[in-house]
């Protein structure tokens, strides 16, 4: 009888699990292309068969209470959330990315509205959120912002809002339009009513050739959980 090693479905190579935030700081500081930490209010990794992290997915809530009011309606915006940060390690097998998205919103509550945009900037269609059955909503509106010039990745919210800044050193540019896409988790029932209070028009998927930013970097964390 002839041998034979059948290969290993996406599955049953990896694995996924929430984890506490502090696992995914430097990720986000120094893998993540916004450079930045977020708010963070579900984390979660992805693990291959080693128990090495190669991946964190994070939801938190949203900067802009217009923004949360504006989904589903002001009796729904408690329930916002933004998929604010995905990241994984260079080289992982097709599938992969949508399989941990996919994974991480069967692991969130129910009832939840979850908001995510994929970067025009950054050559961003949102693929993965087309893979993983998103409802896309259009483009994010136009608008400036103003940005610290010695430190042009910090968030405009956090520009604005820091008192001590000298204003000197503040510029506006025009931020740039972001694809926006929807997602609900819970029951049959509570999906439907949601989409009904769904405020935004759903429009066709939006095509293009996809950007790839440097990932390259390899988290120390990576080698210190387990």
């Amino acid at each position: 009888m002839e041998d034979r090693i059948e290969a290993k479905s996406v599955k049953d190579k990896y694995t996924v699990k929430s984890i506490d935030t502090s696992q995914s700081k430097e990720w986000l500081l120094r893998k993540h292309y916004a450079k930045r930490l977020c708010s963070i209010s579900f984390c979660f990794g992805l693990f291959g068969l080693d128990n090495i992290l190669v991946g964190v997915c994070t939801f938190g809530s949203p900067p802009s209470r217009a923004l949360c009011i504006g989904v589903c309606g002001t009796e729904n915006a408690h329930k916002v959330n933004e998929l604010n940060r995905l990241c994984v390690n260079e080289g992982l097998e097709k599938n992969v990315l949508s399989f941990f998205v996919s994974s991480c919103l069967k692991l969130l509550p129910n009832d939840l509205i979850i908001v995510s945009y994929a970067d025009t900037s950054q050559g961003h269609h949102g693929y993965i959120y087309q893979a993983t059955n998103w409802l896309y909503t259009g483009l994010s509106a136009k608008r400036t912002e103003r940005y610290d010039i010695n430190n042009p990745n910090k968030h405009s919210k956090s520009v604005t809002e820091n008192k001590n800044n000298n204003y000197q050193d503040l510029a506006v540019r025009q931020r740039p339009q972001k694809h926006r896409y929807i997602f609900f988790t819970g029951n049959k029932k509570q999906i439907k009513m949601l989409k009904l209070k769904l405020k935004y028009k759903q429009e066709p998927y939006p095509k293009g050739e996809n950007k790839r930013y440097d990932a390259s970097y390899s988290p120390t964390i990576q080698k210190q959980l387990f």
